[in-house]
């Protein structure tokens, strides 16, 4: 069993490895294990100055945050507003553009989900629960960016001044977003 040996590897296969060949290799093994490049910037560090935030919460994987930023006239139509939702969490962010109608007669919330749009029929100045909240949250931020952040549940009388009744019925639809 000689053959098995090093000193009686055949000179066709012995290979001379110099000082520079061990440098390039421990260097290249020292950059597998290197800290992550400094310019990596956590969500935190990504937020835009004008992020809104409506919704913060911690669970045992870190913290989640919905907020809004950038809204604008849409171009398409003159009674409605688009605007950014961030949605952080733990592993990362996600963003999304939602439109807002904030006409007095249909004042609603369009989001994109998968291949549906869901369309949300609001009430301002109505009444606000848990299920309806971020809706209002997301539309006055969006339609009247002077009530953006303040409890929506508390503007009604606001509501009344801008031309809303309260009266509206609130319902949710979800419809193919490219219908056949």
């Amino acid at each position: 069993m000689a053959w098995l040996r090093p000193s009686h590897t055949p000179s066709c296969c012995q290979r001379v490895v110099g000082p520079w060949a061990v440098a390039a290799l421990l260097a290249a093994a020292a950059g597998a294990h290197a800290a992550p490049d400094a310019s990596f910037r956590t969500s935190a560090e990504q937020r835009p100055a004008d992020l809104l935030v409506l919704r913060r919460w911690g669970t045992i994987n870190g913290e989640h945050l919905i907020g809004v930023h950038d809204a604008k006239p849409d171009p398409r139509d003159s009674t409605a507003r688009t605007i950014v939702l961030w949605l952080e969490s733990p592993t990362g962010v996600q963003l999304a553009v939602d439109t807002l109608r904030c006409s007095p007669e249909a004042p609603m919330r369009l989001t994109l989900k998968g291949d549906f749009l869901e369309i949300r029929e609001l009430n301002p100045g109505g009444a606000v629960t848990a299920a309806n909240r971020l809706d209002h949250q997301i539309w006055w931020a969006a339609c009247h960016p002077a009530q953006a952040g303040k409890d929506p549940g508390q503007l009604t009388a606001v509501a009344r001044q801008l031309g809303y009744t309260g009266k509206l019925r609130e319902q949710q639809q979800l419809v193919p977003r490219h219908p056949r």
